[in-house]
């Protein structure tokens, strides 16, 4: 199984500033170089400082200079705030630059504050057809001399400058969640990134029988499947108890951005009271205890375990958390040291 890291600057309070919010991700993204992680993924947002990523191919570039190995990707880029022509050709510069490191994750998009500002009017369902015009551009422009009359996109005869570093494009990962979205990743090529959120093991084991039923119906595909988890480590009760507040906030927060229904402030979303937090049973620390991968390294390798044998390919370990920088530095390098150990291979 390999292991990789998913990370975004995050910023829960306006004290925080960016730049150290900025050296904070670089940092942790250098721990995971340093630990033997496979990639490091980072998605795009915007107008929102709960995820700050307005273009995950910058971030990507600065930590091409700042690590040797470790495989760069997009956790995910927004197909429908882009033109296939320009992704195309933005996706093949950041491949060059990193000298062939990139992974290309790419979804629909889920925040409808987001739609709301960039997308022109369009919902998920809209957003879900871009996705599926734009991930066949993507692979025809990098191949070269590719038009496009779709319902969404059209182009006469184009190809991407420069062309990818990797011999026909970067891997593209699809993130998905229903069957439709497995099938089509799989008959497109494409690697699939699937996350359960807050809804426990149950989610994950559901998860791998949609992407087994996709295999099934496309038996000459080999994707790699991918699963993205919040996870924290701790070294004793107090870790965990600490950890599984923080991420009751952080989903309590999630949610809010989600629905779209509180005011916002420069990028800054009115925060919850704890009366409002304790209200979300569904969020609650102890449900974010029992539906997470929290716990001490025996219990984080057992957990993880059971989604190796499953037939997991990665295990991405979401450390956006709320969590104090320190808290996250600590949980990250007990991962490295006591958990990703146990996986014949992860290094």
């Amino acid at each position: 199984m390999d292991f990789s890291l998913f990370v975004h600057m995050e910023r829960l309070s306006a004290k925080d500033t960016y730049q150290d919010l900025h050296d904070q991700f670089v940092e942790l993204s250098l721990m995971a170089e340093a630990g033997g992680m496979k990639t490091v993924w980072t998605g795009e947002h915007h107008s929102m400082d709960f995820t700050i990523s307005p273009n995950p191919f910058l971030l990507l570039v600065e930590l091409a200079q700042k690590t040797e190995n470790i495989r760069l990707g997009t956790g995910t880029v927004v197909a429908p705030f882009w033109d296939p022509i320009r992704l195309a050709g933005e996706a093949a510069m950041t491949d060059l630059i990193t000298k062939g490191r990139l992974e290309l994750g790419i979804a629909r998009g889920a925040y409808s504050y987001e739609y709301e500002r960039l997308g022109g009017g369009m919902d998920a369902w809209t957003a879900g057809e871009h996705l599926r015009e734009m991930v066949p551009a993507l692979k025809g422009l990098w191949a070269g001399d590719y038009e496009m009359e779709g319902k969404h996109y059209a182009f006469p005869k184009s190809t991407a400058v420069p062309k990818p570093c990797q011999n026909g494009g970067p891997p593209v990962w699809v993130a998905a969640r229903d069957p439709n979205s497995f099938d089509f990743a799989m008959k497109n090529d494409c690697h699939v990134q699937v996350t359960p959120l807050w809804n426990g093991d149950d989610e994950v084991a559901d998860l791998m029988v949609k992407f087994k039923e996709a295999k099934a119906l496309n038996p000459d595909k080999s994707p790699k499947v991918m699963l993205l988890n919040h996870t924290a480590v701790g070294a004793n009760e107090a870790d965990i108890v600490q950890d599984a507040q923080d991420l009751s906030r952080f989903y309590c927060t999630f949610g809010a951005w989600f629905r779209n229904e509180r005011p916002i402030t420069n990028g800054q979303i009115k925060e919850l009271s704890a009366e409002e937090m304790a209200k979300i049973e569904m969020f609650s620390p102890e449900n974010m205890r029992k539906n997470n991968v929290v716990g001490t390294p025996d219990q984080v390798t057992e957990r993880i375990k059971t989604y190796q044998a499953m037939g997991y390919d990665e295990y991405s370990y979401w450390i956006d958390s709320g969590a104090s920088f320190k808290d996250k530095k600590r949980s990250l390098q007990m991962f490295i040291d006591e958990v990703m150990p146990n996986f014949k291979g992860s290094a």
